[in-house]
Order: C-alpha cells, then sequence, then structure tokens
C-alpha cells in the first residue's frame, strides 16, 4: 500500500511546499513536477486511491485555484488535472492547462544592466597633430590635447596655434576648451567643471559655456541598453526548444521550462520587422506564433531618465579668443524620461540676463507599426518680447522603405541664450526625406529642404540620390540637386567608386554645377590597422582651372607621418605633418599613435620580451623597463589582456596570464600579472658515505615557509621558496639528519644544488 511508504507525521520538512493545515488520510511527501518542471517535494495526504493537499500548498505548487476553494482540495477532483502517481518511486508527475497555472514567466537573452569596474592610475598623455606647408608663404599650424588622470578624474585642455609668414597675418596661439571631468558609473553620473556644451533635444540650440556641468551619462555603462527592446512572449505546456527569428536571422535558441516566457532581443534592432518564435516541446510537437514590431532607438526604455543640468558664462569668439567669456550667467537644464517603451517625454529650459525659455517634447509609436510621432512646443520671454516655437515630425523605417518628415517653426520674437550672442533660431526649419530600395535596381533617396531666418526669404531645395552596388568592388552613385526658387541653382553629378584588396581604390566624377562641368579622379591605398605605408593621388579640372593632389604617409606604432604636395589655381605649395602621442604613466614614457580613448600600460614586473595580447591578438613584446602601452581599449568595457608565459624564466611565479582591463574615461590603466621570482633549486642529498638518500624521504625546510619536499631519484628534493640562507631536517627510514645551505648568487632558471651531505 502507498500507507506503507508514508512518513506518518505531521511535522513539515525543510525545502517542502506545505503549511499547518490537516490533510486526509495518510501523510506522503512525493517528488512533484508540474509540466514536466521539477517541483521539488511536496507534502500531500492520501485517502480511498485520491490525493489530498492544502489550498495554500497547492497554490505555492502554481495551480491556481478559486478565491473560495475549501482548506483541503482533493487533486482528483480538479478538472483537466492528469495525474500520474508512482507508488514505487514516490513521485508525482501533474499535467494542466496552461490557464490552469500561476506560473512566473521566464525571462531569456535579458540583457546585462551592469558593467565591470573601471580604474584609472596616475598618468598623463599628450596628443598632438603638426602641419607644415611652403608655397607662397609659410606657415606651421599646430593643435594639442593635454590630459592628466587619475582615479579622481580627468584634466584636458586643448591647443590651437597658428604661424604664417603673410603679410598681415594673425600669429597666435589660442586655448580651446579647459575642463575637469569627474565619473560616477554605478549612477551614470558625470560632473564637469570648465568648458563645455550644455545639453540639449532635437529642437533646441546647444551653448558653448565656462561653468559647471552635471548630469546622466549613458556611456559610463555600455553594457545596459537604454532604447526600447522588442520583446515576443509565448507560452509552453511542456519543458520546450525555442528559437527567435528576426526578419529570417536567427537571434536566439534556448531552453524553457512549462509556462509563460519572454524573449528579449538586442539593442540594434530599429525600423519595423517582423518576428517568429518556433517551439519544438518535449513530444517533438512544434508550432510557430509571428510578431510584427515596431522599434526606435531614439526613445528611452520605460522608467529610464536622462537629465543635464548646467550654470555658467557663454564663451565667445571660440577658436579666436583664449578667454573671452560674456558677463551674465545662463543656466539650462534638459531632462528625458521614458513613460513607457512607445512614449518618452522631454523637458528643456534656459534662463539668462532676462530671457526665459522653456519647452516640452514627446515621442510616440502609437502602433506595433505606425512609426513614431515627435511634438514640441516652446516659449520664450526677453525683455518684454516673447515668441513659440512650434515643432511635427514623423518618421518610419522598414525593410525597404524608410520616410521622415519633421517641421520646426517660430511665431513672434522667440528667443534662446544663444540668440543674445548670435543669429535667431530660424522662423522655419522643414525636411522630408524617402528613401527606397529598389533590389536589384539600386537605392533610391528623395529630400525636400526649406528654412528660412526671421526677416528673410525662404530657401528650399529638392535632391535626389541613388547607389547601385555593381559588384563587390565596383558602385555608382548618382545625383541631383536643385534650388526650387532659382531654377538656374543646380547641381548634378556621377561617380564611380573601385575598391580592391589591400585598402585600394580608386573613383572617377562628373559633376556639373550651375553650368560648369567638373572632372574629378581620385586614387589611394590607405594603410592596415596593424601599420605600413599609404598614398593618395587627386587631380580635378572645372571649367579652365586644373587642380592636383600627390600624398605618400607612414603609420606606425609610434604615429603617422605624411608629405604632399599640392597644385590649386594661382598657387603651389608642399606640405608636411605629423600626428601622435605621448604617454606617461607606470614609471614609463612611450609614444603612440592618437589616443582618444581608453588605453592601458602592462607591466611585466621588470622582464622583458614578453609576448602582450589584445583579444587574443598579438600586440607587442614589454620592452627593457618590462613595460608596454596598449591602446585601442574601450573605456567601461571588459578588453581581455593576456601574456605568453612560454618566455619567462623557469624561476618565476605568475598570479594570473590574463587579466580583463577597464579603463576610465579617456584614461589609463596599469595592468599587472603578477610575476615575482622564486629561488627555486634542485637540493641534491646524500648520506656521511656519499650515498644519495634513500626515495620517499622527507626534506623540510626550517627556514622560511618551511615548504617540505619528497626525495625523489639519486637523492634529489626540489624547492620552489628557498632563503638566502637554508637548513633542512631530513627524515629517512634510518632516522634524521640535517644540512646547511646558501642558496647561491646570480643564478638563471633552477639552481642545482650539491651533493650537500646530511649528517
Amino acid at each position: 500500500m502507498a500507507s506503507a511508504q508514508a512518513i506518518n507525521n505531521n511535522t513539515p520538512q525543510a525545502g517542502v511546499i506545505a503549511d499547518a493545515t490537516p490533510l486526509v488520510g495518510s501523510d506522503l511527501y512525493l517528488d512533484v513536477t508540474l509540466n514536466g518542471n521539477p517541483v521539488g517535494l511536496v507534502h500531500l495526504g492520501y485517502a480511498n486511491g485520491k490525493l489530498y493537499g492544502s489550498a495554500n500548498a497547492l497554490r505555492q505548487l502554481g495551480l491556481r485555484l478559486p478565491k473560495n476553494a475549501p482548506a483541503v482540495v482533493c487533486l482528483n477532483d480538479i478538472a483537466q488535472l492528469k495525474i500520474d502517481y508512482n507508488v514505487q518511486q514516490q513521485t508525482l508527475a501533474l499535467t494542466a492547462p496552461l490557464n490552469q497555472l500561476d506560473l512566473a514567466t521566464t525571462q531569456l537573452n535579458s540583457p546585462a544592466e551592469t558593467g565591470p569596474a573601471a580604474s584609472a592610475s596616475r598618468g598623463a598623455l599628450l596628443n598632438y597633430d603638426l602641419y607644415a606647408e611652403q608655397g607662397k608663404e609659410s606657415s606651421v599650424n599646430t593643435f594639442s590635447e593635454l590630459r592628466a588622470f587619475n582615479a579622481l578624474g580627468v584634466f584636458s585642455t586643448t591647443q590651437l596655434t597658428q604661424y604664417s609668414t603673410e603679410a598681415h597675418a594673425e600669429n597666435r596661439f589660442n586655448r580651446l576648451d579647459t575642463s575637469w571631468r569627474s565619473s560616477f558609473p554605478d549612477n551614470m553620473l558625470a560632473v564637469t567643471l570648465g568648458d563645455t556644451l550644455t545639453s540639449s533635444l532635437p529642437w533646441s540650440r546647444p551653448t558653448r559655456i565656462g561653468g559647471i556641468q552635471i548630469g546622466t551619462d549613458f556611456g559610463l555603462r555600455p553594457y545596459m541598453p537604454t532604447t526600447p527592446l522588442p520583446a515576443f512572449l509565448g507560452s509552453a505546456t511542456l519543458p520546450s526548444n525555442v528559437e527567435l527569428y528576426v526578419n529570417g536571422v536567427k537571434y536566439y535558441n534556448g531552453e524553457v521550462p512549462a509556462g509563460s516566457f519572454q524573449i528579449n532581443t538586442m539593442p540594434n534592432i530599429s525600423g519595423a520587422g517582423n518576428a517568429q518564435v518556433m517551439m519544438t516541446d518535449a513530444l517533438g510537437r512544434t508550432s510557430v506564433q509571428n510578431f510584427s514590431f515596431y522599434n526606435d532607438q531614439q526613445l528611452l526604455r520605460e522608467g529610464l531618465t536622462s537629465w543635464s543640468a548646467e550654470l555658467g558664462v557663454v564663451r565667445e569668439n571660440y577658436g579666436y579668443a583664449s578667454f573671452d567669456y560674456a558677463s551674465a550667467p545662463a543656466l539650462s537644464g534638459t531632462w528625458r524620461r521614458g513613460i513607457s517603451n512607445t512614449f518618452t517625454a522631454g523637458a528643456h529650459a534656459e534662463a539668462s540676463d532676462g530671457l526665459i525659455n522653456a519647452g516640452f517634447s514627446s515621442d510616440w509609436v502609437p502602433g506595433s507599426r505606425s512609426g513614431t510621432l515627435s511634438l514640441a512646443f516652446a516659449a520664450s520671454k526677453d525683455a518684454g518680447e516673447s515668441g513659440f516655437l512650434y515643432s511635427i515630425g514623423y518618421r518610419w523605417s522598414g525593410e525597404k522603405l524608410n520616410f521622415s518628415t519633421s517641421t520646426t517653426a517660430t511665431s513672434g520674437d522667440y528667443h534662446d541664450v544663444a540668440t543674445h550672442y548670435g543669429t535667431p533660431p530660424p522662423s522655419l526649419s522643414s525636411n522630408t526625406v524617402i528613401g527606397y530600395s529598389l533590389a536589384s535596381a539600386g537605392n533610391v533617396s528623395l529630400s525636400y529642404l526649406q528654412f528660412r531666418y526671421p526677416q528673410e526669404s525662404a530657401e528650399r531645395y529638392v535632391n535626389v540620390s541613388w547607389y547601385k552596388s555593381i559588384s563587390d568592388n565596383i558602385t555608382l552613385n548618382a545625383g541631383f540637386n536643385q534650388n526650387v526658387d532659382d531654377t538656374r541653382d543646380r547641381s548634378l553629378y556621377l561617380m564611380v567608386t573601385l575598391t580592391t584588396g589591400g585598402n585600394l581604390s580608386a573613383s572617377g566624377t562628373v559633376q556639373r554645377t550651375n553650368g560648369n562641368t567638373g572632372v574629378q579622379l581620385n586614387a589611394s591605398q590607405t594603410p592596415l590597422t596593424d601599420g605600413g605605408w599609404g598614398w593618395n593621388v587627386a587631380a580635378s579640372q572645372q571649367a579652365s582651372q586644373q587642380s592636383g593632389q600627390g600624398e605618400v604617409g607612414y603609420l606606425g606604432r609610434y604615429g603617422k607621418v605624411y608629405t604632399g604636395f599640392s597644385s590649386v589655381p594661382d598657387n603651389q605649395y608642399g606640405y608636411a605633418g605629423a600626428t601622435g602621442s605621448l604617454v606617461a604613466m607606470g614609471g614609463g614614457i612611450f609614444a603612440a599613435r592618437e589616443i582618444n580613448n581608453g588605453f592601458a600600460v602592462v607591466s611585466t614586473d621588470g622582464i622583458a620580451d614578453v609576448p602582450v595580447k589584445l583579444q587574443n591578438n598579438l600586440v607587442g613584446t614589454s620592452d627593457a623597463r618590462g613595460l608596454l602601452l596598449v591602446t585601442s581599449l574601450n573605456s567601461y568595457q571588459n578588453n581581455q589582456i593576456s601574456i605568453d608565459p612560454t618566455n619567462l624564466p623557469a624561476n618565476m611565479r605568475i598570479d594570473r596570464v590574463s587579466v580583463n582591463a577597464t579603463p576610465a574615461d579617456r584614461a589609463g590603466t596599469l595592468v599587472r600579472f603578477g610575476i615575482t621570482p622564486v629561488r627555486a633549486g634542485l637540493v641534491i642529498l646524500v648520506d656521511g658515505q656519499g650515498k644519495a638518500i634513500p626515495e620517499g624521504s622527507t626534506a623540510t625546510s626550517v627556514t622560511g615557509a618551511g615548504q617540505s619536499s619528497i626525495v625523489g631519484f639519486d637523492g634529489m628534493a626540489y624547492f620552489d621558496t628557498l632563503e638566502p640562507h637554508n637548513r633542512l631536517r631530513v627524515n629517512t627510514e634510518s632516522g634524521t639528519c640535517a644540512v646547511a645551505f646558501d642558496y647561491p648568487d646570480k643564478v638563471k632558471g633552477i639552481a642545482q644544488i650539491g651533493p650537500l651531505v646530511c649528517r
């Protein structure tokens, strides 16, 4: 009988689904599965061939019971519930329709929300760009960026110098931007002190200021998706295998338990599309669900907020004056939030010297394939003058057709902070673009642009362009541009481009602009990523004027150098330039190509010629100081750096051979592998008669770490933690002996010491 295998007590066991409700008949603790999902042990009652369970326990199990269900429920009386009770194995398999179950939704392919912890070591970097030319006049121009960084943040300043022998030329040094930036990745927050640009929305204008900016920076968490991700829901009666196809491409393949599931896609899906979820259950039955979706990557996903606030004074004559700032302070703020995955709200406000400007905007996807509708409204008041801004736009992207249109208009005297230091916003700005794929006939695009500034007439243009790939190596481009208000203002061009292996390309263009015909020819070879030589030659003729240029350059590990000659109407000149960087960090100074992102200095603890790899690709070997600069790392992301230990001396201990380096924003991180030398030695032990100590004897160091070693063939015992002065105690079958010795100086590899007499 089943009761013979029952546990005859009412005390719930640890890890068992049960409560204190008395059950009918004998107590059973059965190993239960529900629709193939393992549940674990469940406390049930057994009487007259039927199973009973408490309502609370059955709800925990996943069964959906009415609210007025009795305290004890007979499983055999639940409609459509299939029961398979194995008396010998004390197992219970339950199968029910999904509409009678309350199971948690299984999340599949969920993107990572957090990234690795970033680090920044103390150091400095100088990016430089030098250019000089010699013709009728001589000139030298330089651009440089100096960065100093540590764990607290990055100080950055950029400079531009100009020198020319031309008469009346202004030879000057100009400071461009100087700032200190601290980042807080856990909060996706960045603080900038110094020169910066104010935040903006598509309908507002940024302003260059000197002051403070604090706000959200999603770049500090690059693994976290910020846009809505299309997700597809399904349900499985039994454990199943599911596959997700988006526009015919497989995006996911995995296993799901019984119940509802949700498959999340990756952030690179945009526009309208179709998806299929193919499900094969444990019995081999296959079903397919079809979905239509529309995703706009300019929206924020539900619950995500982005904001920024700035306070400072407006920078004037940027690029011409180093310290020209306005006297009146300016305040600016921007806010965006994903109200839902289909609706993102935004707001922007500015204030300065009697000016107040504020507005609101929205981006909304009203249906599964309806595109995005964008609206904005803003108002301003400036010294008694008021005005308004209106904006409406719509965009839709599909497999073949792309369409976007937007119109922004102002009325009255609409002003923003930039108006106080330049021109007001356009009173009308409108553009419409339609793109369509003609399959084998190529891609065509039609656009219309209209804009008008206050007190000026409107300008309108129509453009048609066509692109066709003839083969893997040949492409055609053609375009036509027409001024709607001036029939004589038009241009037409046709370009043929040829590419071959080895980064070699050539192109020819025929263009007719305002009644004049021009021809341009160009051929170039760009150096490979690893470096090498590159060159470029170009020639053109427009009406009766001819131009030509030739250039050759070399891209190396330490930067790029180039030189060339150019001939234009009324002037011929030669030129030369160089770009690169200098880095001081980790006790070394390094030359490299221009560095615009994160980097690392790898230390092999003074050991030279150790191969270093980035993402399993060899990038160099450590120098005589045991250092190597590794560039082109992605900030706040994992960059795997590894070493090849086969070239290390045998007496070296390595803590690790692979490290995930994660530099902070535009900074460097120091990477160490824990390479330390050890005093390793093979000690040969003999007794007083010169015979080898027997195999299997135990030799123990009574100095230092107290390492023990088993004596092997010919009395050899290996130790890797010896001291400068050592004493060993040796236990043999015939007794104990001792020996003392010094570790030899200037040993390469593993020292062989002895024979030593153990007395």
